[in-house]
């Protein structure tokens, strides 16, 4: 199973051991949006494909 995780902002100590932990014997991937112009057509891509999709504020 394949995740990603979507950052609005920088995460902190407690959101990078959440994301440890879900994505545990898992495939991770990531996205920020936190930065000045963000792919958007490469979040759809990543959106699609991966199985599951997790937005971290």
């Amino acid at each position: 199973m394949k995740i990603l995780n979507v950052y609005r902002s920088e995460p902190d100590d407690t959101t990078k051991k959440l994301v440890e932990i879900v994505t545990r014997d898992r495939e991770g991937d990531s996205f920020k949006l936190n930065v000045d112009a963000p792919d958007y057509g490469a979040l759809v891509d990543k959106i699609f494909a991966a199985d599951q999709t997790i937005c971290w504020w």
